[in-house]
């Protein structure tokens, strides 16, 4: 992490995606992440989606992100409602971007695409989901999955941490597509000062596009990544 211009958000969601290999022989933390696991790999095969195990071993070093704290989510997240809403970008978030009333609403209701694996039930359908952003938007801020598994509907099981899974698939397709809204480059490297620089206010009036939405840009970026590494690695996003 660049800290070159004295820019650090506060504290908050570190996003990991590796394998029990990493976790430094912690016997506690292998079990809890096995048992967590093992409970996501239920919920795959209940919607049909077949057999997932996380990888135990991994020649591919870890990849790991620190988002802009837990707030950072909601301006991606308010940016793309909105863009689902009316098809324009609104302005720049901000520190109250949790509480805009478009993302306040999609917060409260179903997304437009689940299953319910306790209720087996089907909310939504396809079509109404695959224009949407649920899988950014329908997860937990804090906590909880993304699998490398491409599934269109996002699961929803209160035995999962997090309650909603989503797939690493959806999510890498989801945020492209607003990579591509910002005008993000295709070769902008997450952790680049450029883009600390830019999420902390330090470069204005550049007249690019994702200038004035640094923050969005930063957690995009991240969430790119990270669904790419889960996919090649085949191993789980985890949110702490």
């Amino acid at each position: 992490m660049s800290v070159a211009f004295g820019i650090m958000p506060f504290m908050g969601l570190d996003i990991f995606v590796g394998n029990l290999a990493d976790l430094d022989d912690d016997e506690e933390a292998i079990e809890h992440f096995g048992e967590e696991f093992a409970v996501v790999a239920r919920a795959l095969r209940a919607a049909g989606f077949g057999d997932w195990r996380q990888p135990e071993a991994d020649l591919s070093e870890p990849v790991e992100f620190q988002s802009w704290g837990y707030g950072g989510l909601h301006y991606l997240r308010r940016l793309a409602v909105h863009l689902t809403a009316s098809g324009m970008l609104p302005p720049p978030g901000d520190d109250r971007a949790a509480k805009d009333p478009l993302l306040a609403e999609a917060y409260r209701r179903n997304p437009a695409h689940a299953i319910d694996i306790e209720k087996t039930a089907t909310i939504g359908s396809a079509d109404e989901g695959r224009t949407g952003f649920d899988h950014l938007v329908q997860h937990s801020d804090a906590e909880g999955y993304y699998v490398p598994v491409d599934f269109q509907p996002v699961l929803i099981d209160e035995r999962i941490t997090g309650t909603y899974l989503g797939s690493s698939h959806r999510l890498l397709d989801e945020c492209l597509r607003l990579a591509r809204v910002l005008e993000l480059p295709d070769d902008l490297d997450p952790e680049s000062d450029e883009v600390w620089e830019i999420a902390g206010g330090g470069i204005t009036d550049s007249g690019r596009r994702w200038h004035r939405y640094g923050i969005e840009a930063f957690v995009c970026l991240r969430l790119i990544a990270a669904a790419r590494a889960s996919i090649r690695m085949g191993a789980a996003i985890i949110f702490t």
